[in-house]
């Protein structure tokens, strides 16, 4: 009998999913940053776009997260470290909307808002980098579960036998 690829398991989604909205969202706070300091049109629109597909991603990547679990926490040796994953991504993850939110009212409502705009780039800014430090924590706890707990990971048989 033939088992499906391992493509097909649902907690390798997860993966599959996390690393896109990881590089925009990198990729984001370098344009927002140029365009504040650079005051060119081109790095903000950039910045925004980027912005708002990581934020699709990022809760792609929650949604996935959320099926891999379930395969994923009855193998753990500590499952806390899943729960603390699992938090700090929600966290990150409105933590980016936020910042999208924000933009968004920057960019749409510029000529109502006036002087106040520079102020909203500057919080997006700053929500830009804070995500981004989580982002990096999040991504720290998801190493310690796929490296220390082999979470999601296929272990062979000892003599790997399924691989003849």
């Amino acid at each position: 009998m033939e088992t499906l690829p391992d493509f097909w398991r649902t907690e390798v989604f997860h993966p599959l999913s996390v690393h896109f909205p990881i590089a925009l969202f990198f990729i984001a706070l370098l344009f927002k940053s140029m365009a504040l300091f650079s005051k060119k049109e081109t790095f903000s629109l950039g910045g925004s776009i980027l912005l708002v597909l990581g934020v699709m991603g990022s809760w792609v990547a929650i949604y996935t997260g959320d099926l891999a679990d379930g395969v994923v926490a009855r193998t753990l040796c500590d499952p806390t470290i899943l729960k603390d994953h699992e938090n700090y991504a929600y966290t990150t993850a409105w933590i980016f909307t936020a910042a999208a939110i924000l933009d968004f009212i920057s960019y749409f409502f510029s000529l109502q808002l006036g002087s106040l705009v520079l102020w909203i780039k500057r919080l997006t800014l700053i929500l830009l980098l804070i995500g981004n430090g989580f982002l990096m924590y999040v991504g720290h706890l998801g190493a310690t579960l796929v490296y220390q707990q082999a979470a999601g990971v296929y272990v062979p048989t000892e003599d790997c036998q399924e691989f003849e």
